[in-house]
């Protein structure tokens, strides 16, 4: 019998996403014999503890009988059991001062960690993630955002919603003005934005056309690596250049910059990549953009100006251009950000069953072989010790 629990969520503030709904984990148990799945008591789940027991699930406070544990978010070091395999975001393989500790009592407890954000596929592509519905709802939060500032329309909050579906209804009488934004990335984040562009009637222009034009209604520019990024030296861009040596390309961006009310933000970023624009650009006479959805949300990443999250309580904070320092949002001489960290967590019962979906049907089947490299790539550390793939953390980990 092999036995995978689902742990609470311990960080605040917390999140109320889960690995599994009740009836995939009913699915699960009647597909497996040989598998049992075990729920940690919750009060924040945004499914309840009575649903799974409804469904014919144990929910109990002990996970020791857990052969595998899985999480979302990072897990609290005093809620970790030593000897365990664990499955959550860490945030660590780019070594993340604010998870060093994490990582280390992992290692010190004998741990096993197998992190989703490394689950690729043999190309490198990512399995799992919650990518789409963080776009959604970025998406939306940045158009909200907008019309708070501009007083032009109002849009409701994503979580008063019950699911995606029911937010679709929202968009049927939405009237925008002609507002130009761009979009940038091509992953699951770009793939939500693209989502409710379309749903909100936002039609999309060539590079080209929305450079050189306004229009009498909104549009949306899509940016892919080849209009965002060229090589220094050869003038031309390469994906796996790109990735491999980062450093050699300047940005293309600066064109947009005056002529973008809406930067919707899914790119991929580390600190060898050069940010979309400069602080100094932002106080330039012509950077027209207002309001910036972060939704890849790296601190002072690919945009200069996050300085810090935003709550899903309080979405929407102001950055000063001339001062680069935090204000109030929708002041005259500012840009607003939209930095929410847990964007997902708006529509947490949807991107759910999504991530279950994605889980069932790409990495259960890895679970059961002798040996996966799809599993071997991901996991961090096993039983206590830096795996191979991860020798480069040596110094994080304090070895």
């Amino acid at each position: 019998m092999f036995t995978i629990g689902l742990i609470r969520e311990g960080k605040v503030p917390p999140d109320n996403r889960v690995a599994f709904t009740p009836q995939q984990c009913h699915w699960l148990q009647k597909q497996y014999p040989e598998l049992r799945m075990v729920v940690q008591n919750s009060a924040v789940r945004c499914f309840s503890d009575r649903e799974y027991a409804m469904a014919g699930i144990r929910v109990q406070e002990d996970m020791g009988e857990c052969d595998l544990l899985l999480g979302i978010k990072e897990v609290p070091i005093p809620q970790l059991i030593e000897d365990k395999a664990y499955c959550f975001f860490s945030h660590t393989k780019k070594k993340q001062p604010s998870n060093q500790g994490l990582f280390r009592a992992l290692l010190e407890g004998g741990n096993t960690l197998i992190d989703y954000e490394c689950l690729t596929h043999d190309d490198g592509q990512r399995i799992l993630g919650f990518g789409f519905f963080a776009g959604v709802v970025g998406a939306h939060n940045g158009v909200m955002a907008y019309g708070k500032r501009t007083g032009a329309f109002e849009l409701g909050r994503v979580y008063k919603s019950k699911h995606f579906k029911a937010l679709i209804h929202t968009y049927f009488e939405l009237r925008l003005p002609p507002v130009k934004i761009a979009v940038t990335g091509t992953g699951r984040v770009s793939s939500g934005v693209l989502e409710v562009m379309n749903l909100m009637g936002i039609k999309e222009v060539e590079p080209e056309e929305y450079l050189q034009r306004n229009f009498a209604y909104p549009v949306f520019v899509h940016l892919h690596g080849q209009d965002l990024y060229r090589h220094r030296l050869t003038e031309r861009y390469s994906r796996e250049s790109f990735h491999l040596h980062p450093s050699e390309y300047d940005c293309l961006f600066a064109p947009y910059l005056s002529q973008t009310d809406i930067l919707m933000n899914g790119i991929y970023w580390n600190q060898d990549i050069p940010p979309l624009f400069s602080m100094e650009d932002m106080r330039k006479p012509d950077f027209r953009i207002t309001t910036i959805a972060d939704i890849t949300n790296d601190l002072k990443g690919s945009i200069p100006c996050n300085i810090g999250d935003s709550t899903i309580e309080n979405p929407v904070y102001g950055v000063d251009k001339k001062a680069g320092w935090e204000c109030a949002p929708y002041q005259a001489g500012s840009v607003d950000l939209m930095t929410i960290s847990n964007l997902p967590n708006e529509l947490p019962r949807d991107a759910s069953q999504y991530f279950g979906e994605q889980f069932i049907k790409f990495i259960l089947p890895e679970l059961w072989k002798l040996h996966s490299d799809i599993m071997e790539r991901a996991t961090m550390i096993k039983a206590g010790q830096l795996t191979e793939g991860f020798r480069y953390m040596e110094d994080y980990a304090g070895l």
